[in-house]
C-alpha cells in the first residue's frame, strides 16, 4: 500500500490515544453507515469512560485539525477527505480475505482452454466488482497478437471501420478517417492487399512489413488505396493511452444503497467521469509506477474530484516482470477499505501469476 505521507505522520503525532480512539470510531461509523455520529452516541461505544461533553471537546479539536466536519448545524460529525487519508494511511487495520473469497478469486482468474487474456481480465473485472460491490476497473496494454484477417468496411462519408481478426479469434474494431468520395473498390483492394501480406504477423511486424512495401508498391496500388492502408497503419500504431484497453464492469453496483439525493447526484457525476475514458486511463497509469496497492481519495485525483469517489488499484506484471496493467475498484469514499485493499492486491498478484 502507499506509504503514509509526512503530513499523515505529522497528523498522527498530534493525536493522543484518546483522540485517536474517538477519531477511529467516527471514521469507522461513517464507513459502516454513511451517517454522522454524535458525541452522546460515541460516548456509549468508546472503550474508555468519557462523558458526552468530554467527547465534544475532543471532536472540536479534531474539527480544528481539519479531520472531521459537521455536515449540518447541530448534526454529528463526518470525516473530511484529509481525515479519511489519515485513517487509511495510519490507523486502518487491513483484514484478511476469507478462504471462500480466495477460492472464488482463484477459480475466476484460472485461465480456461481457448480463453484469451482479455477474457480473463474482463472476468476479473466482473469478479472484483461482485465481491467489492463497486465498479471494477482493468486497464492493460493492448496485446498485438498474430493477425488472421483484416477488413475495411465503409461507414459514413470520410470514415471506415477496420476489423482486425486475430489467430486467437479475438476481434478488434477501429474507426479511421479516409478521403471523402472514396470508391468502394479502394477499400476492397486495400483489404485484399493487406490480407495477402499480414497473415501470421503481429501488428508491429505487419506495420513494418507494409510500410517497407508501400515505398515500392506504387505500381501495384493506386493513390487512394495507398491512403486507406496508411490511415489503417496510423490507427493501429497508436501511442500512449491509445495503446491501452480499458474494461469497466459493475457500474450498477454504484446505484445500490443510495441514501440521499446528493448520493444520486454524486453517482451521476461519477458516471460522467467514467465516460471520460482517456482521463481514466491516464489516472490509472499513475498506478503503473510502483508495486503495491494505490489509493486515491476524492479530489486527490482531478478526474473524480466532483463525484467524491475513491479508487483502489494495484498493478500486475507479465512474464518479464514488466508492469502491463492495473486492476482495481472505484466507488464512494465510504468504501470498506480493510476488505477491498487485500482483495485488489490478491487479485492483481493472481493475474500476474496467470500472465507468467
Amino acid at each position: 500500500m502507499d506509504r503514509p505521507t509526512k503530513e499523515t505522520a505529522s497528523g498522527l503525532i498530534q493525536l493522543n490515544e484518546r483522540t485517536r480512539e474517538i477519531f477511529r470510531h467516527i471514521v469507522e461509523s461513517y464507513l459502516a453507515t454513511g451517517e454522522p455520529v454524535g458525541s452522546r452516541n460515541l460516548s456509549r461505544h468508546l472503550p474508555m469512560t468519557l462523558s458526552p461533553a468530554s467527547v465534544r471537546n475532543v471532536m472540536s479539536d479534531l474539527e480544528h485539525l481539519g479531520l472531521i466536519y459537521a455536515p449540518h448545524t447541530s448534526a454529528g460529525r463526518l470525516p473530511t477527505q484529509t481525515g479519511l487519508r489519515l485513517f487509511v494511511d495510519g490507523l486502518l487495520e487491513i483484514g484478511n480475505l476469507t478462504d471462500e473469497e480466495r477460492r472464488r478469486i482463484e477459480t475466476q482468474i484460472k485461465v480456461k482452454q481457448q480463453q484469451s487474456v482479455d477474457q480473463v481480465l474482463a472476468e476479473a473485472g466482473d469478479m472484483i466488482s461482485g465481491l467489492s460491490h463497486c465498479a471494477g476497473l482493468v486497464i492493460s496494454e493492448k496485446r498485438d497478437g498474430h493477425l488472421k484477417h483484416i477488413e475495411f468496411v465503409p461507414l459514413e462519408p470520410g470514415k471506415a471501420l477496420v476489423i482486425l481478426v486475430g489467430e486467437d479469434q479475438s476481434v478488434e474494431n477501429r474507426v479511421i478517417n479516409i478521403p471523402r468520395g472514396l470508391p468502394p473498390s479502394a477499400l476492397v483492394e486495400a483489404t485484399n492487399y493487406l490480407n495477402a501480406h499480414i497473415r501470421g504477423l503481429n501488428l508491429v511486424e505487419a506495420r513494418t512489413t507494409i510500410e517497407r512495401q508501400l515505398a515500392t508498391a506504387k505500381a501495384e496500388l493506386d493513390v487512394l488505396t495507398k491512403k486507406v492502408i496508411e490511415a489503417g497503419l496510423a490507427t493501429w500504431s497508436g501511442s500512449g493511452d491509445e495503446r491501452k484497453s480499458l474494461i469497466v464492469r459493475g457500474q450498477g453496483n454504484l446505484l445500490k444503497d443510495l441514501t440521499a439525493i446528493e448520493d444520486l447526484e454524486r453517482i451521476r457525476q461519477l458516471f460522467d467521469d467514467l465516460e471520460a475514458k482517456r482521463e481514466l486511463v491516464q489516472l490509472l497509469g499513475l498506478a503503473e509506477k510502483g508495486d503495491g496497492v494505490h489509493i486515491f481519495i476524492g479530489s486527490e485525483n482531478q478526474l473524480f474530484s466532483l463525484s467524491g469517489s475513491s479508487l483502489i488499484v494495484s498493478p500486475f506484471r507479465d512474464s518479464s516482470r514488466k508492469i502491463v496493467g492495473v486492476l482495481g475498484v472505484i466507488g464512494p469514499t465510504r468504501l470498506n477499505y480493510a476488505r477491498i485493499i487485500p482483495m485488489v492486491d490478491y487479485t492483481a498478484r493472481l493475474i500476474s501469476r496467470t500472465l507468467t
